[in-house]
């Protein structure tokens, strides 16, 4: 008798562990996020429709965009060029990888990058998803692979609850590496400068921000026009050239000689935050830049029009350049930068 209770007392501990051992069962839940699109923007970059962000997406994106593994020696991530206080740029003239390494160009902020239609200063990936590839293979960023930086993380706990929350499962893989850092970007929607305040009519421009405007309309809206202040084209505007002999702009995508040394035009919101300027930081001012316009550029075939119709200048006087920077810093969105 004693032997049947205790095997029967046995049987029910087991049974009791064995069910307590029984996992609740997966469910996958990884909302939608919707992008709050500000009014006047442009559409959205076609990608986003085959990859939507998503709650635990943009998580994973974000936590991969600040991991150092990376890169090759585990010292450089995303966010050690892209600094928030940056408008996700930096302050150095061309880029800083490992082992110090400079790269070709000035790194440019990545804001908005779901409104636009080119990336890089070449334009060279039409989508952000291929875009994140390229640091992270060139030999003056990161150095790596995107081989090696799976097999860096694969085994790491928490990427593997997230890869999970975000995809389904814990498997790492290249192409969720892509989709969700991509994702993460995507939301970074700047929009809430004081220029969107005086837009909302809630707040008003000073009488130099004002008259920045009125003279950034006729000087440089040509360019810099849309509520992104870029027109995504590809424009020689003289400026000084990048000594390296791999630089040649736009044409090193498209092969063209017309394209040689046009560069996507950089958007000025946050322009602020942004020094120094240039596809390789050949301005250390925004005054630097005016200046330059002022007192005449390089001349080349392709220079753009504009230019050549003005004898290679935008002719501003003292005023005017003050009153632009005065604008221009309107653009600043003191929240999107954290300061």
């Amino acid at each position: 008798m004693k032997k049947i209770v205790f095997l029967t007392a046995l049987f029910c501990t087991l049974y009791a562990c064995k069910r307590d051992d029984i996992a609740a069962p997966f469910k996958f839940d990884n909302p939608e996020i919707s992008l709050k699109i500000p009014e006047g923007f442009p559409t959205l970059n076609n990608a986003i429709e085959n990859n939507k962000p998503t709650k635990y997406g943009v998580q994973l994106g974000e936590k991969l965009f600040h991991d150092t593994r990376l890169s090759a020696n585990n010292t450089v991530s995303c966010a050690s060029c892209h600094k928030q206080g940056n408008a996700f740029a930096d302050n150095n003239i061309q880029a800083l990888g490992i082992e110090g390494r400079v790269g070709l160009r000035n790194v440019p902020p990545i804001q908005n990058m779901a409104f636009m239609k080119f990336y890089n200063w070449d334009g060279a990936k039409l989508a952000l998803e291929n875009q994140v590839l390229v640091p992270i293979i060139t030999h003056e960023e990161m150095n790596s692979s995107i081989l090696e930086v799976v097999d860096k993380i694969k085994n790491d706990s928490e990427y593997k609850v997230l890869f999970k929350k975000a995809f389904g499962d814990d498997a790492v893989k290249q192409e969720r590496i892509y989709r969700s850092i991509a994702q993460y970007e995507y939301t970074l929607i700047s929009a809430n400068s004081k220029y969107d305040r005086v837009k909302l009519k809630g707040e008003q421009f000073t009488e130099s921000e004002a008259r920045g405007y009125q003279a950034f309309k006729v000087k440089c809206e040509s360019c810099h026009s849309t509520e992104l202040f870029t027109d995504q084209s590809f424009r020689n505007v003289g400026f000084p050239l990048n000594p390296s002999t791999e630089e040649a702009g736009r044409a090193r995508v498209s092969g063209a000689e017309a394209d040689f040394m046009r560069f996507r035009v950089p958007s000025l919101r946050n322009a602020e935050y942004t020094a120094p300027y240039g596809s390789f930081g050949q301005f250390a001012t925004l005054m630097d830049v005016l200046d330059y316009f002022d007192k005449s550029v390089l001349d080349a075939d392709n220079l753009d029009p504009i230019l050549k119709q003005n004898g290679n200048r935008i002719p501003l006087s003292a005023q005017e350049k003050q009153d632009i920077i005065s604008f221009i810093k309107t653009l600043s969105d003191k929240d999107f930068v954290g300061r």
